[in-house]
């Protein structure tokens, strides 16, 4: 699959992270948007697979083709600009400077929210048949994802918190081991390889992404689910970013 070694390919990843910061604003707005509605799409078809299946690591194991593709496609999750554009602000290229990396991942999990949003509502017609049916069974697997995602760190208070960044925090190691993976092969099926395990690992694991969970969550709370937005901004998303970050 032609494999590169790592100091083959280190200059490309630097090179990737500058070029995020000098892209316009539309352009990372709407590609940050692709990929947040690309990754929830994906959710969807692993959450479908596993509840019709009966088992979640078929869900896990194809959970990845979302990753893969809006990683093929070019589009931006918050997750990868994590990993990337520090790494340019580390190699001192001109330009990349901490304010300009900030607005970055800024705009990126902007665009990453709007489009989780998008599929989130779309979802949510999915689930209901156009709002004309209660919720279908793997629309209540997602909001009970979200009521067992919540319930379970506020549960065990300071310490939660900790298990709620670590996981945060493991979960992009994965992720960044997907993005250098990509770099390892010069073909697409060399990428897809070197993206597809550790992606699948976060998932099965249940390690926590921000941009999933910018999904997971408000689908949940717009069809009902035992949870407060406060709830999930406290005791799921603040600690999963900055356990991403980590």
């Amino acid at each position: 699959m032609s494999y590169l070694q790592p100091s083959e390919f280190v200059t490309k990843l630097v090179d990737q992270g500058e070029s995020k910061v000098y892209m316009s604003e539309r352009d990372t707005i709407l590609r940050a948007f692709m990929a947040g509605a690309t990754l929830a799409l994906a959710v969807i078809f692993a959450v479908s697979a596993a509840v019709n299946t009966g088992n979640f690591l078929i869900g896990a194991l194809i959970f990845p083709v979302g990753f893969s593709m809006l990683y093929l496609m070019g589009y931006d999750l918050l997750t990868g600009v994590f990993t990337i554009v520090p790494i340019a602000w580390l190699d001192k290229r001109p330009g990349v400077t901490f304010p300009r990396m900030m607005k970055c991942w800024g705009l990126v999990g902007l665009g990453n929210l709007a489009g989780s949003l998008f599929i989130a509502f779309f979802g949510f017609l999915y689930f209901t048949n156009g709002f004309n049916a209660p919720v279908n069974e793997i629309g209540q697997k997602m909001m009970a994802v979200g009521e067992s995602r919540t319930s379970m760190y506020s549960d065990a208070g300071f310490w939660g918190w900790i298990h709620l960044f670590m996981r945060g925090m493991f979960c992009n190691w994965m992720v960044s081991m997907g993005v250098v993976g990509a770099s390892i092969s010069t073909t697409v099926p060399g990428k897809v390889i070197g993206m597809w395990m550790p992606i699948i690992v976060f998932f099965y694991l249940g390690f926590e992404h921000s941009v999933v969970n910018m999904f997971l969550f408000p689908i949940g709370l717009m069809m009902g689910a035992d949870f407060t937005l406060g709830d999930y901004l406290i005791w799921n998303e603040i600690p999963t970013v900055l356990g991403n970050i980590a």
